[in-house]
């Protein structure tokens, strides 16, 4: 029976977020949510245990005021928490996560399968799952579909651009799911109240083996901005001329 740890994070709902007069991200009166990404990983990792069997954990990285978001993940399915806080964990870059997620998975959960969803709401980097896996030296099979196991192999369809493609590798695996492989749930009142009793086992940042810093250092997010020429053609053959001349000069063909 396999044992299974699902990561999951708490990120800022994006609905709340407002722009700035310099298109600066106004992020003073946000509200945070369970990355949407992160409820199919944590659907289908309920969906392997109901059908084989095993366990189910999960593991995130955050700041001490994230514990909404595991109870949250915890009234999806999984039986205990890891919850790895700073306050300096606010914000870190992908190779960090991946590394001290790898710090406390390889030195204290016994697992056969790790699921990941395929980004993450708020950086989408698609990075951490493949990090992770490096930093365990296990196989990866990324953007999966659809997700089975057999003779203690993992079974993976990958949606590519010209089909389906099949995969499988021996545990332990981590794969990294993309939406489209189910439909989450939606956790019931007995879930919510269930979810305030399971166990929650905290690490700081003390106890991890070393200290990580980031590949990459990020000097600002600014929103992306769009603007349109409200420029109109006509259906004719003088119209279309105009409107590939248009795009000529603008330089959007060439």
């Amino acid at each position: 029976m396999p044992r299974i740890v699902v990561c999951f994070k708490w990120v800022i709902d994006e609905a709340y977020i407002r722009t700035g007069a310099s298109q600066e991200l106004d992020l003073e009166n946000v509200d945070y949510k369970l990355s949407d990404y992160d409820r199919n990983a944590i659907e289908e990792a309920v969906r392997l245990k109901e059908e084989y069997g095993g366990s189910l954990v999960g593991i995130t990285v955050g700041v001490p005021e994230a514990t909404k978001g595991i109870k949250d993940a915890l009234s999806r399915g999984p039986e205990k928490a890891y919850f790895i806080n700073d306050a300096s964990f606010d914000n870190l870059e992908p190779s960090q996560t991946a590394t001290i997620l790898a710090d406390v998975v390889s030195s204290q959960i016994e697992y056969d399968l790790i699921i990941c969803g395929e980004g993450s709401s708020d950086l989408y980097a698609q990075q951490v799952g493949p990090r992770l896996a490096e930093k365990l030296g296990i196989p990866c099979i990324s953007y999966v579909q659809k997700l089975g196991i057999e003779n203690g192999e993992i079974i993976a369809e990958r949606k590519m651009e010209e089909g389906v493609e099949v995969v499988a590798a021996p545990m332990p695996a981590l794969v990294t799911v993309v939406p489209d492989i189910n439909s989450p749930r939606v956790p019931g009142l007995k879930d919510t109240l269930m979810a305030s009793k399971k166990p929650v086992i905290s690490i700081t940042k003390d106890q991890l083996s070393q200290t990580y810093e980031p590949c990459l250092q990020t000097a600002g997010i600014l929103a992306a901005s769009m603007e349109r020429n409200c420029v109109k053609f006509g259906g004719e053959l003088e119209g279309i001329a105009g409107f590939v001349e248009s795009l000529l000069k603008e330089g959007v063909i060439s």
